[in-house]
């Protein structure tokens, strides 16, 4: 089953709702690969949120920028790609936009203590339920201008990730309906 008609669809949102789950669900269902951004994270950003620590803009650019860039790889080399990535605000996703090429956007919502209670039952995560605040404040929703939807997570993974790919479908549609028309 080949998936929608964007080079990757990122799967976005706060620590604890269930990106990585839910991507690599998706990634699976429609043939992509799968890419966790976290992974691309450096070790001084990972020590940082392990202790608690909020993340600063200046900490964030590289990161984002090597996984914009591996997006752009990816892609250019043919490959459809799910992304897990909190991508939190509209600048973070502005980056992986300019990087990555044609980027559909997923943001998986909850309500906060649903998102603390997930993040309570997970075990060896560097990143600690004390940041879902900072995380929370600092979300920036998708804007009427950005291409992608949101999803509730108050449902299971699989679910969620029927969801995403029903609703990333329904995108890619659109966006080649209107494109036809212009």
């Amino acid at each position: 089953m080949s998936g929608p008609q964007f080079s990757a669809l990122v799967v976005m949102g706060v620590s604890g709702s269930g990106k990585t789950t839910v991507a690599a669900a998706v990634a699976e269902r429609v043939g992509a690969l799968f890419l966790d951004a976290d992974d691309f994270h450096p070790a001084s950003n990972t020590a940082k949120m392990a202790a608690g620590t909020p993340l600063t803009d200046a900490d964030r650019a590289p990161w984002l920028a090597a996984v914009g860039d591996e997006l752009a790889r990816r892609t250019a080399s043919g490959a459809q790609v799910v992304l897990a990535c909190s991508a939190l605000k509209r600048a973070y996703r502005d980056v992986l936009r300019e990087r990555g090429g044609d980027v559909c956007f997923a943001l998986l919502d909850g309500s906060p203590e649903l998102l603390a209670d997930r993040i309570g039952a997970r075990a060896g995560h560097f990143m600690p339920a004390t940041l879902l605040g900072s995380q929370l404040v600092a979300l920036e929703r998708l804007q009427p201008d950005e291409t992608g939807f949101s999803v509730d997570v108050a449902q299971t993974p699989d679910r969620i990730a029927d969801t995403v790919v029903a609703c990333w479908r329904d995108v890619a549609e659109l966006a080649a309906r209107r494109s036809r028309e212009t």
